[in-house]
């Protein structure tokens, strides 16, 4: 009895806790199926019309451009070689420096060449003294002559006396031209010699930059030897190769001009893109184009020459000219992000007067920087749809908002020349 009475209390603590439990399960219960009871039906009808920006296509003039792949180049380039042969004794210039035309580059041993012009000097020498002693024959063969040509009428003397007279006078007269002839080679040697002597010194035949030494003090030199290069380089030339329809367009957009191809400068400008990526600040000119076609590539070789003030450029390296082919009037441009490719075509999307998209598939021309030139697709106040593309299809309405139009100025690369 006592043992029921201490259990008494536990039981009663232990059904409550029960209760309580099934209690706040019974609420919690009672509110999710409270909460289900109140979740409201979606709303249903049309998506609003997506945002977007437009831009208003309106004819331009768009300047085209091809661009080729040139190869920079001294405009005149010259080998300095020696006119003597000996050893080269001294370089008079530092290599890789501007030098004058004219200009002392290397000196020769000048000895040997030396002693032939003291040898030639002397050999005049002699030969003027032959001219003095042949002349003074001819004086006395005259005197000789004069003194008995009336001896010899009056016969006082023989005939024969006068015959050789006379004939002693004609021996000295050849003999006076011979000695003078003497004369005039001997001074021909002596201005050889002077020439040898002079190119002891080797000068540059240009006014340019001159490069590496090829060969050392001290070494043999002959009239075969390259001693060192020296190249004009302001202007320089850029070479490159056109094919034979973009050489036909360059002519004619010359002739549109009304000048030549090589003289005009002003309707053919030339640009020059650096191997850095960096344009070069001057423009340039047709300075030569090849006589013919190669007939293995189809191209023809052009020169293009460039101001170089300070020589920045130099020849071996590398660039890209650009040359505008064509003023293209009344072009419609647009933006190159707002062309989807789709299954081999283009196509892009416009905001129709009821701000409802259309598809049109367009054939683009020219590249204009960011944009293309379109050939066919699009009408001239078409508004071309530049962003939220993904979201949009053929009938989805938008809210069209004007963006920036496209620059008339923009200069355009053609496919063909790249």
């Amino acid at each position: 009895m006592n043992e029921q009475r201490q259990h008494a209390p536990a039981t009663m603590v232990f059904n409550s806790f029960r209760g309580a439990v099934t209690a706040a399960v019974f609420l919690v219960s009672a509110g999710v199926l409270a909460g289900c009871g109140e979740k409201k039906a979606a709303p249903t009808g049309p998506p609003p019309p997506t945002p977007v920006t437009v831009v208003t296509v309106n004819p331009i003039d768009v300047p085209l451009t091809n661009e080729w792949v040139g190869t920079l180049d001294g405009y005149v380039n010259a080998q300095i070689q020696p006119q003597a042969s000996g050893f080269l004794i001294k370089q008079d210039y530092k290599e890789g420096t501007p030098v004058a035309k004219g200009q002392v580059l290397f000196e020769i041993d000048p000895r040997p060449f030396q002693a032939a012009l003291d040898q030639a000097k002397g050999q005049l020498e002699q030969a003027k003294g032959q001219v003095a002693l042949a002349q003074a024959q001819l004086g006395l063969a005259v005197i000789n002559v004069n003194r008995d040509t009336p001896l010899a009428q009056a016969r006082a003397i023989a005939q024969s006396t006068l015959d050789n007279d006379t004939q002693q006078k004609a021996q000295s007269e050849a003999s006076v031209k011979s000695a003078q002839a003497s004369v005039t080679a001997a001074e021909a040697a002596v201005e050889n010699a002077k020439l040898n002597l002079g190119f002891t010194y080797v000068r540059s035949l240009i006014s340019g930059v001159a490069g590496q030494a090829t060969t050392q003090v001290g070494n043999l030199v002959n009239g075969q030897s390259v001693l060192t290069s020296v190249s004009q380089l302001n202007p320089i030339k850029v070479y490159f190769s056109i094919g034979d329809a973009e050489y036909l367009t360059l002519i004619n957009r010359a002739h549109q001009g009304g000048g030549d191809l090589l003289k005009a400068t002003a309707d053919v400008p030339l640009s020059l893109t650096l191997a850095s990526g960096d344009p070069y600040p001057l423009k340039g000119r047709i300075a030569f184009v090849d006589r013919q076609m190669n007939p293995q590539t189809g191209a023809i070789r052009v020169a293009a020459s460039f101001p170089n003030p300070g020589n920045v450029l130099r020849p071996g390296q590398f660039g890209r000219v650009k040359a505008e082919t064509e003023l293209r009037h009344g072009a419609l441009v647009i933006p190159q992000v707002a062309v989807q490719e789709f299954q081999g075509t283009q196509q892009v999307f416009l905001a129709g007067a009821d701000n409802k998209v259309h598809v049109a598939t367009v054939k683009l021309g020219a590249q204009v920087g960011t944009n293309w030139v379109v050939d066919s697709g699009i009408a001239p106040g078409s508004k071309v749809i530049t962003d939220n593309l993904q979201k949009l299809g053929e009938g989805a309405p938008v809210n069209p908002h004007e963006g920036p139009a496209v620059a008339p100025t923009t200069q355009a690369t053609t496919s063909e020349g790249k």
